[in-house]
């Protein structure tokens, strides 16, 4: 069943997009939730002149997703933890602190766009961060975890 999402949904596609998706998927999740409606001729239509209207402000997000990627890329920042004596941190390391991280140095992002990857980060060294932009832009960031 063809779906046209109305904002970004992980692993599926951004908003706008025509997405082919099982027919149980689309009717018991994707629309009653809101993230979709069906991808019927008309709906199409709307969606053409949507697009149509919206390709500038699209063109200059990217830009400026570009010129924003280009400042952070090299940017490479460190985020203090307690630690014990065998290099293990107390707790975690997330997003949050990440983003926290680029804010004092000068950069304000969601810390939705932050991914780390799916493993916890419990010790202390160099970790990357992949920060998405934009659907087309994706930056990667170097951090390190110090003991405070």
């Amino acid at each position: 069943m063809d779906v046209i999402l109305k904002q970004d949904v992980d692993r599926l596609g951004a908003k706008n997009d025509v997405v082919n998706v099982k027919n149980g998927f689309a009717r018991n999740y994707l629309i009653p939730q809101g993230f979709a409606i069906a991808a019927t001729e008309s709906a199409r239509k709307v969606l053409a002149e949507t697009v149509r209207q919206q390709s500038h402000k699209a063109l200059k997000a990217l830009e400026d997703a570009k010129a924003l990627g280009e400042k952070i890329a090299g940017l490479s920042l460190k985020i203090g933890a307690k630690a014990g004596e065998s290099g293990k941190i107390f707790g975690s390391v997330n997003n949050i602190q990440v983003a926290e991280a680029m804010a004092n140095a000068g950069h304000q992002l969601d810390r939705k766009v932050i991914d780390l990857g799916t493993e916890a980060i419990r010790d202390l060294g160099s970790y990357t961060a992949m920060v998405k932009l934009h659907k087309e832009v994706t930056v990667e960031v170097t951090f390190e975890v110090v003991a405070e």
